[in-house]
């Protein structure tokens, strides 16, 4: 009996047969349809959008597990970090997107004027940010190659110094002056990385023509040796320093180039430490420094010997006149002229 009073609850304007009546039973018929057709539709693609954002989390999260375990230090570990946290968040949305596409087909929104749109309005905001899209895009080559990362000391879009920030958009770069520099990453297209994985410094010795070349690469390779088994350096280099001989003759000078190898960045300690040994090994070996300046003459035989200095001559001093002997100058008032 309740059943009965349950199920003819239609009565009035919601009769069948009348207006509200039918347009009440079209839209049960379209709810049935929804039930059966599409609703299992949308929620299978709702869980291949979980299935595929939980496998964008874990590829993230296991990417920057790697990158903890295997990388060489820490600023690599916040690239990768970075980098994983934007493909996730880019995989995330465009998942979403496509499922509302779905979601509103399913309600039987039009998606063709919406598409339209969006495809307008995205024209619109590439051409007008297309320098901002460069900017990301090469920021993301640059995290994934690796080109450079903070504290390296790098030389891009013309500009020397220290990395000290890095965005997907723009590098900052600290020159040696204190300058900051703000780059933007579509600006860079060539990178000079003065630190990555070691640093080589070449030290020129120039010694005077005099001296005998033989002895010169001994004091060297001897100093050289010194500064490399030192307790203060030998942990930065990664090979034995290098004497290559005389280089070059240059006037009175012979060059004679010495190599280190060191720790990426670490070059600039035995560098100072070794000129510092060559000053006083060239004292005590009486050798003179080579001097592009100086000039030797030969006189009669094979031994050089240095000319004389140049005498500076002082230039001749004007006779001292007396001004009370000088005769005054006459001038005619009318014409200006002196009459002397």
């Amino acid at each position: 009996m309740y059943s009965l009073a349950f199920f003819n609850w239609r009565w009035g304007i919601f009769a069948e047969g009348r207006f509200l009546g039918r347009v009440l039973d079209e839209w049960i018929s379209d709810m049935q349809e929804f039930v059966h057709t599409r609703l299992p539709h949308l929620i299978f693609m709702t869980l291949i959008a979980f299935i595929l954002s939980r496998l964008l989390k874990m590829l993230a999260a296991r990417t920057v597990h790697l990158a903890e375990r295997h990388a060489a230090n820490a600023h690599r570990v916040a690239q990768v970090r970075t980098l994983a946290g934007i493909i996730r968040a880019t995989g995330v949305a465009i998942i979403l997107a496509f499922l509302g596409l779905q979601i509103f087909s399913a309600i039987g929104i039009d998606l063709g004027p919406l598409l339209a749109s969006a495809g307008i309005a995205g024209v619109a905001i590439g051409l007008a940010a297309q320098n901002i899209v460069k900017d990301m895009l090469n920021g993301m080559l640059i995290l994934v190659e690796d080109q450079f990362s903070i504290g390296n000391v790098v030389t891009v879009a013309g500009l020397s110094g220290t990395v000290e920030a890095m965005t997907l958009r723009r590098t900052s770069v600290r020159g040696g002056d204190g300058t900051l520099y703000v780059i933007p990453n579509s600006q860079i297209t060539t990178v000079a990385n003065q630190s990555a994985d070691f640093s080589v410094a070449t030290v020129n010795v120039s010694v005077d023509f005099s001296a005998d070349p033989n002895e010169v690469l001994e004091i060297l390779t001897k100093i050289a040796s010194d500064v490399r088994n030192s307790a203060e350096f030998k942990s930065l280099f990664l090979d034995n320093p290098q004497i290559l001989g005389v280089d070059s003759l240059k006037g009175s000078q012979l060059i004679c180039p010495v190599v280190f190898k060191t720790r990426a960045q670490q070059q600039y300690g035995p560098v100072r430490e070794f000129q510092r040994r060559v000053r006083i090994a060239l004292e005590e070996h009486k050798l003179l420094p080579g001097d592009p300046n100086r000039v030797f003459q030969t006189f009669g035989g094979n031994s050089l010997q240095g000319t004389a200095p140049l005498q500076h001559t002082e230039p001749a001093a004007a006779p001292h006149v007396d001004p009370t002997t000088l005769k005054p100058q006459e001038v005619n008032p009318f014409t200006g002229e002196s009459s002397s």
